[in-house]
């Protein structure tokens, strides 16, 4: 790293008139101030999804309970709610997985040094992550989208001072390789959360003696 950016980077702006007028925090300060909130929106996800585990269980008992009772269109409404509930919590296992992996690569960036590229395949996961909870989770979808403007002010900054600049290309591949690493895991992980629901269609003409399994 150059002597100028190994200041930015341990002492942030530290002379001028810029400094004077708008102090900044070094850069490795920020880092990990993006990687707390990022954990932070990890903790929140998380409870979501026990809350919506909860719920999974709840639903799930009913719909078998409404099997062994004949009660096949109450069950098919509940199997409704319940589709809707795991495609929900499919968007947050996958959102939550993403993110752990954006942490992992701002701490490397601690490590380092290397802010433009890492940083930026970063910035991409977490745009796509807060579209994709978009109305499932307000609060978080802001927090996201002010983290992911952090990191670009990060990248902008840190290029002006070593003349890098994201190959979007690279980036772009980098960040997708991502997103494909976490839903892979979140579609193991939501099958060791979430029991399959029996058939509705070798259950309709069941009798008394039908089992379900969880």
């Amino acid at each position: 790293m150059s002597s100028k950016f190994t200041r930015k980077w341990e002492e942030g702006e530290q002379k001028g008139l810029k400094a004077m007028l708008n102090p900044s925090e070094p850069l490795r300060n920020r880092v990990e101030l993006a990687i707390k909130r990022v954990e932070a929106q990890i903790q929140y996800i998380e409870s979501t999804l026990n809350r919506l585990t909860e719920r999974d269980r709840y639903l799930f008992s009913k719909i078998v309970e409404a099997y062994s009772r004949h009660q096949i269109q109450k069950a098919h409404v509940l199997a409704n709610e319940l589709a809707e509930l795991r495609k929900m919590a499919n968007f947050m296992m996958n959102a939550e997985l993403a993110l752990e992996r954006v942490a992992l690569r701002l701490k490397t960036v601690t490590q380092l040094g290397n802010v433009v590229s890492t940083l930026a395949p970063a910035t991409q996961v977490l745009q796509s992550v807060r579209v994709g909870l978009s109305g499932l989770l307000p609060n978080a979808e802001k927090e996201i989208g002010q983290i992911g403007a952090m990191l670009n002010d990060l990248i902008i900054e840190a290029g002006e001072v070593t003349g890098v600049a994201p190959n979007f290309e690279v980036v772009s591949d980098d960040a997708q390789r991502i997103l494909d690493e976490a839903a892979i895991i979140a579609e193991q992980k939501m099958k060791e959360r979430f029991p399959e629901l029996p058939s509705l269609k070798s259950t309709e003409g069941a009798g008394e003696d039908s089992s379900f399994s969880e």
